[in-house]
C-alpha cells in the first residue's frame, strides 16, 4: 500500500530525514517512535504531500504521491493543530470541509460521539473535545491511509483511551501510522514499530521481533502485598513487578482489588521500548 524509497526531506535545504525506505503492506497500526528531532513530523508531512521531498519517492497503491495529486485524497493527516475554524460550530466546520471533500459530516460526528457538541463553537471546546473534532475531520470520507501525529498528547486518560479504541477499530481494515512519545501506548496498541533516530530508520518490523529489556511497574497500595506477590521486589516506596506487557498490569490491579487492597498508584518504571532510543536498532 505505502512504499517509501530512499526518502530524504527537510527544510530550507537542511536534511531532517535521511534515506528512509520502508514498505507497508498490511492493515495495522504502525507506531512511529523517536526522540525529539528524530524526524517523525517531517516524515508525516512528506508522506501526506504537505512537504516535498529532497530526494526519493513515496508511492500509495503503486502511484507516485508527487505526480498524481488525486492520490493525496486517500491519505488523512492529523497534525498537532485542530485545523478547524475557531468561530464556527462543530457542525458547520465539519460541514464546510465535507462540502470540499464530498464527505459526510453527520456520519463523522456520530463515529466520534460529537452530536452533543454539534452546536458548540470550536473555540469553546475542551482540549479533548477539539481532538475528537479534529479526528472527525479525517473521517469525512473513506481513506486508505491515516497519519496521526501524536493524537493522544495532552489528553486525559479517558479521552486518550477513546482515541486508542478508535484507532484499534480502524486498523482492522485500514493502514494507520501513529507517532507517539508514550512508550506504554506504543507497547499496548502498536502492531509494527518504526523507529527513527537522527533522521534515519533505526528499526522497522513487528513489535514482537524486538529484543528489548523488561517491563516494570511500581505499585503503591494499602496493606502488605508480599504475600499476594511473593516474587515482587521493593524500590524506595514502590513494590516492583516485572510483567510481559501492559495487559498484565490490569490483571495485577484486578487481583489486588479482589483481595480488598486499596490501590493508590501504579507507575511505569521501565518500558522495554526505552532502550531503543539509546541504541537506535
Amino acid at each position: 500500500m505505502l512504499k517509501i524509497s530512499n526518502l530524504s526531506s527537510g527544510y530550507n535545504g537542511t536534511e531532517v530525514l535521511r534515506g528512509i525506505s520502508l514498505d507497508i503492506d498490511e492493515p495495522a497500526i504502525y507506531v512511529v517512535l523517536g526522540p525529539n528531532g528524530a524526524g517523525k513530523t517531517t516524515m508525516f508531512r512528506t508522506v501526506a504531500g504537505v512537504l516535498d521531498p529532497m530526494s526519493g519517492t513515496v508511492e500509495l497503491g503503486g502511484k507516485n504521491l508527487y505526480s498524481a495529486n488525486e492520490v493525496r485524497r486517500d491519505i488523512g493527516y492529523l497534525t498537532h493543530l485542530s485545523a478547524l475554524p475557531e468561530e464556527m460550530t462543530v457542525a458547520k466546520a465539519l460541514g464546510f470541509y465535507a462540502g470540499i471533500e464530498d464527505g459526510d459530516a453527520q456520519k463523522a460526528m456520530e463515529s466520534l460521539g460529537l452530536n452533543d457538541l454539534a452546536a458548540r463553537k470550536v473555540s469553546s471546546l475542551s482540549q479533548g473535545q477539539r481532538k475528537r473534532a479534529a479526528i472527525a475531520k479525517l473521517f469525512l470520507r473513506d481513506r486508505k491511509m491515516y497519519l496521526m501525529d501524536e493524537p493522544t498528547s495532552n489528553l486525559d486518560p479517558v479521552v486518550a483511551k477513546e482515541v486508542r479504541d478508535i484507532l484499534l477499530r480502524l486498523s482492522k481494515e485500514k493502514y494507520v501510522m501513529y507517532s507517539s512519545h508514550n512508550l506504554y501506548e506504543a507497547q499496548e496498541i502498536g502492531d509494527y514499530i518504526v523507529l527513527l533516530k537522527d533522521g534515519r530508520l533505526g528499526f522497522f518490523g513487528k513489535k514482537d521481533q524486538l529484543r528489548t529489556g523488561e517491563y516494570r511497574v511500581g505499585i503503591k497500595a494499602s496493606g502488605d502485598l508480599s504475600k499476594l506477590f511473593p516474587e515482587a521486589t521493593h524500590e524506595k516506596e514502590y513494590l516492583v513487578m516485572r510483567v510481559k506487557g501492559p495487559r498484565e498490569v490490569g490483571e495485577l490491579v484486578k487481583k489486588m482489588v479482589n483481595a480488598g487492597v486499596v490501590v493508590y498508584e501504579v507507575k511505569e518504571l521501565g518500558n522495554p521500548l526505552e532502550d531503543l532510543f539509546d541504541r537506535g536498532s
